[in-house]
């Protein structure tokens, strides 16, 4: 090739197609010093041998910036650099603290707890690794020996054994730090003993509680922390760019999660993402703000968007009165019957739509959630928790198909008029006669039979009932977890063979017996057990947000790519992610609607 020969260049990049291989996008946070944006060149270098993509994100704090930001990028890497002022942390500064970089604090502070939003996977790097953790609910010593002085009990009470701001050249490693077996860097490092570089005077002092602590240094200091999450997140006090090839497995380890993180984005750009499940209007009554980023919720606008989730159906639940107690005493809301109480619920989610109607819609059939997703709405459907709302009319469900109830759960904790439930007393050893005439009727107006809550009597009742598929909207499997809320594998088998679905749900008590908590590994061995018995034609997520659903990895709606993260690592295909995404019950759906437009 000529020197200097742009044409010649040029021929070599146009020899083949297509130009260059797709890459994931890493982003990497820019220094500020003397009044210029600075990165040093291992830092990129170190991306580009690992397969990624290097951008330089500059340090500046504007909203806009930052997420259009992190709405391009696949991968975080958190450089390192000057002190944080301990002011973002609630504190005084240690006369021992050395020269703050104020251009980048508030940056890289907002930058990483919104990429922990939107679960972008990220590498934090010395400075890096205390920006997560300040980030994120942590907390940093702002000088080591001095912390070690005034708290010899948190570093094993040793003396300091070795210098961590080191002279040597950052090739060097200067120290060694111990591994934690079992953790997601030994497996990346694949050894328990790793000699590093160490060119630091600050160091975190709790991990928090969305973090572990994965290495330590011989004094006690912590070394590197990792998401106790499941989530792709790493922080490590040294400087593993200078390492050459013992750096190297970190950043092909951020690349490689940069490069699921980005098939995952395309999936969710393609399908529909449904959660069958959500309690969320159970909180309208406290003043939520649905169009917020509302701590007092799980599922939010906000939330949706950073999970890119495409749609979910909020229920109306409605409590069943024990004897002598009336509906009026067990909700918030001043009705006169559980009917009006529904509907105050749907006039609440209509008020919602209507003022954010550029971003979300209510759909009622699966072609309406589709037109959604191509004009780039979330959508929102209806359904009714607990059948006490058709108030022993049969004309009601005539009404709530008209509102577009999409589904109605026959009953909740406890019998109703319509059928005995899982934690009921067998009122009706099944379901009743008025209860046969909803279902009939239910048929007739093309509304989903929804069996989660049901008793086993009433389950098979109801299933020898409907001329339609019958789905059960949040339920787990039995066999893992044997309580009566959930599904034997015989239920399981006798949904699928009547071509039904069942919904996986996010209660720990469901996923695990009397358990508090639960997380992202069991909702995945729930789902694949069903799988196993039912066939991937039957399965589906229903999280029941706001009613105690909620596991780590899986713990609002802004974590929902997790989800898909998880199936990608299982190697499901595309089909069939998009089957559990919402696909098998959106068939169950559009074959209901259309026994309607039949009859």
């Amino acid at each position: 090739m000529k020197p200097f020969d742009i044409q010649e260049c040029l021929n070599d990049i146009y020899a083949c197609y297509p130009e260059a291989e797709h890459r994931p996008l890493i982003g990497l946070t820019g220094n500020f010093v003397d009044g210029d944006t600075r990165l040093c060149h291992r830092y990129y270098l170190s991306v580009i041998e690992a397969g990624g993509v290097p951008v330089i994100i500059p340090p500046v704090d504007d909203k806009h910036t930052i997420i259009n930001t992190l709405d391009q990028i696949d991968g975080l890497v958190l450089t390192g650099g000057g002190d944080f002022n301990p002011l973002w942390a609630g504190e005084e500064p240690s006369p021992r603290l050395h020269g703050i970089n104020a251009t980048r604090d508030k940056a890289e502070l907002l930058t990483a707890r919104l990429a922990y939003n939107r679960q972008v996977p990220m590498l934090g790097i010395c400075r890096g690794i205390q920006t997560l953790v300040m980030a994120l609910d942590g907390e940093v010593d702002q000088d080591i020996l001095e912390a070690m002085q005034r708290h010899p009990d948190r570093y094993r009470g040793k003396q300091p054994l070795i210098k961590h701001s080191q002279d040597a050249d950052r090739r060097e490693p200067t120290h060694t730090v111990t591994v934690e077996k079992g953790s997601v860097l030994h497996e990346i490092l694949g050894a328990e003993t790793v000699a590093v570089n160490s060119l630091h005077h600050q160091a975190v002092r709790k991990a928090g509680k969305r973090f572990k602590v994965s290495a330590m240094s011989p004094d006690g200091v912590i070394e590197a922390v990792e998401s106790s999450e499941y989530k792709p997140i790493i922080g490590v006090q040294w400087h593993p760019e200078w390492l050459k090839e013992a750096g190297a497995p970190l950043f092909g380890w951020l690349v490689k999660q940069a490069r699921n993180f980005s098939v995952a984005k395309e999936l969710h750009r393609r399908i529909i993402t449904l959660d069958t499940h959500c309690d969320t209007p159970m909180f309208f009554p406290q003043g939520i703000h649905f169009d917020h980023r509302d701590p007092q919720i799980l599922v939010d606008m906000h939330k949706m968007e950073e999970g890119r989730q495409s749609a979910v159906i909020m229920v109306a639940y409605l409590p069943q009165p024990k004897l002598g107690e009336t509906f009026s005493s067990k909700v918030q809301v001043p009705v006169d019957s559980p009917k009006a109480y529904a509907d105050h619920v749907f006039n609440e989610i209509e008020r919602i739509v209507e003022r954010n109607a550029k971003y979300i819609s209510i759909a009622r059939t699966p072609a309406e959630l589709y037109e959604d997703k191509r004009k780039g709405r979330r959508s929102i459907m209806l359904g009714i928790e607990n059948g006490l709302a058709l108030n022993h009319q049969l004309s009601n469900v005539r009404y709530f198909a008209q509102r577009g109830v999409v589904y109605i759960t026959l009953c909740h904790n406890g019998d109703n008029d319509i059928c005995d439930s899982a934690k009921g007393c067998a009122t009706h050893h099944g379901v009743s006669s008025f209860g046969q005439q909803v279902i009939q009727e239910m048929n007739r107006q093309g509304i989903m039979v929804d069996l989660s809550h049901a008793a086993e009597s009433s389950f098979y009742d109801a299933l020898s009932i409907s001329t339609t598929p019958i789905v059960c909207s949040h339920s787990c499997c039995k066999a893992l977890c044997d309580v009566p809320r959930n599904l034997s594998d015989e239920q399981l088998k006798a949904l699928a063979q009547r071509g039904g679905v069942a919904q996986i749900t996010l209660y720990p008590g469901f996923l695990r017996k009397g358990a508090s908590e639960a997380d992202i590994m069991d909702v995945m061995a729930h789902l694949e057990h069903a799988i196993q018995v039912m066939g991937i034609e039957h399965v589906g997520l229903g999280t029941d947000f706001d009613g105690d659903g909620g596991v780590r990895g899986l713990a609002n709606s802004s974590e929902m790519l997790n989800f898909t993260l998880q199936l990608l690592r299982r190697k499901y295909s595309e089909r069939d992610i998009a089957r559990i995404w919402g696909g098998n019950w959106l068939r169950v759906m559009a074959q209901v609607q259309m026994c309607k437009q039949e009859k």
